[in-house]
């Protein structure tokens, strides 16, 4: 049986690619392999959204260059958002000329197809600008066999694409423009997975809150939350991610009603400033971003907000920096993605006057996290002594593994008959970005 291994970078959406990706390698009759010296096939999925993952590809293609010298046969490819970057592709194809697939985010279905041609000895290049959609107007992964990562828990596509165009973002150059699955597609493949074991679900988009905006219709997110919430037998919802520009209070309603949906919410701010913000075209301000999470936490007492936040971006000043680093003191997020501002060819920001400098950059991202971790350690404390609501979801060599609604992870002793299964946890103890805890009511 030939082998396949398969790396992937960047966000939840490319992780569920690669969950369909899996499924039609293994339809084809391959198995999986952790070892890529064992594989037949090695294929990187990979992440342009910033710089490094970027190096990281290159790196690691010159590393496999000398398995596929001692195995000619091996068969090497990259697919994902690089690929859809015409300048990046000439990269590839001219730097990595031991790489015999290449494809993109939008022709997935067409692998085996693209993968036997390969085992003939093409070399096989094969990027579409757009992606395909049926008679019905739906996208072609909906009918492409799924391997999916976990047996609880389930990645579920619900609009794909992205029309923000933020002029820091390079996604709707390589995912393109939004296009919202039917709700009565999303709800059948929920309720199947319902069927087949699954607790919990998490609704991605690159902005679900755009979600059916693009349908003939009447629907909306928040009416997708509350049918999704009605399938008996679901546990959990959770979604990712959210545009602060389109949260409206059906949303907040929602998440305040609705007791499948988690008290979690990812918040992506980017910036403190609001002369940072309009230059990245974000669409809404320092005061109406504070606004909208005071409305959020009126609603939903208790609530995790967690966030991104991008350092340096052109003409961040000292003050906007400032600004950035006061608005994490008063909104006080769970926990936030940062990063450095990385130049993304082909993006206004890219073109724009002063560029931050590199030791600038560095000098401000290590204050934030600095400051960032101080507050997750005072909220992960402040959890010591409370009643959570976790989902049992694993074992590890100390017993079990959840996670509580806000998203935070658990571990404690109990009965592996307990997976799968809500579970009240006392918590004892507070790591880093852990818990300890002692199960105090086995069934939620």
């Amino acid at each position: 049986m030939k082998k396949f291994y398969l790396r992937t970078m960047g966000c939840q959406m490319n992780d569920h690619d690669s969950e369909v990706i899996r499924g039609l390698l293994l339809s084809q009759g391959y198995d999986e392999t952790e070892e890529a010296e064992e594989a037949d096939l090695i294929l990187y999925n990979t992440c342009c959204v910033r710089e490094n993952p970027e190096r990281k590809v290159y790196g690691n293609m010159m590393n496999y260059k000398r398995l596929k010298e001692a195995r000619p046969n091996l068969i090497i490819g990259i697919c994902g958002c690089m690929t859809q970057q015409k300048e990046e592709l000439q990269n590839i194809l001219a730097q990595l000329p031991h790489v015999d697939l290449v494809f993109g985010t939008h022709n997935i279905h067409r692998l085996p197809e693209l993968l036997a041609r390969a085992e003939g000895g093409e070399r096989v290049v094969e990027v579409w600008d757009e992606a395909p959609y049926d008679e019905e107007g739906q996208d072609f992964r909906e009918s492409l066999p799924v391997e999916r990562g976990h047996r609880l828990k389930a990645f579920v596509n619900i609009i794909y694409g992205c029309t923000n165009f933020c002029t820091y973002c390079i996604v709707p150059y390589v995912r393109g423009k939004e296009h919202s699955r039917l709700p009565e597609s999303i709800i059948a493949e929920v309720s199947g997975l319902v069927e087949a074991g699954y607790k919990e679900v998490t609704l991605l988009g690159q902005n679900v809150n755009a979600y059916g905006k693009d349908l003939s219709i009447d629907t909306s997110f928040s009416r997708l939350l509350a049918e999704l919430n009605a399938i008996e037998g679901l546990q959990r919802i959770r979604f990712t991610t959210s545009h602060p520009r389109d949260m409206g209070p059906d949303l907040i309603n929602a998440l305040a009603s609705l007791e499948k949906v988690c008290e979690h919410l990812h918040l992506p701010v980017q910036a403190g400033s609001s002369t940072v913000l309009r230059r990245m075209n974000r669409g809404y301000t320092r005061e109406s971003y504070l606004e909208l999470v005071r409305q959020v936490r009126q609603a939903v007492p208790g609530i995790a907000i967690t966030t991104d936040i991008i350092v340096g971006f052109p003409g961040e000043t000292e003050e906007d920096f400032a600004e950035t680093l006061s608005l994490v003191e008063e909104v006080r997020f769970d926990s936030a993605f940062t990063f450095i501002y990385s130049p993304r060819e082909g993006t206004p920001a890219a073109r724009l006057p002063d560029q931050v400098p590199e030791e600038i950059k560095k000098e401000r991202i290590y204050r934030l996290i600095e400051l960032q971790n101080r507050i997750s350690s005072e909220y992960i404390q402040s959890m010591v002594g409370t009643h959570q609501e976790v989902l049992v979801e694993s074992t590890d060599d100390q017993g079990l593994v959840g996670r509580t609604r806000t998203n935070r992870q658990v571990h404690f002793a109990g009965s592996e008959q307990l997976l799968g299964e809500l579970v009240t946890v006392e918590i004892t103890e507070a790591g880093t970005w852990t818990l300890r805890g002692k199960i105090v009511q086995p069934q939620g």
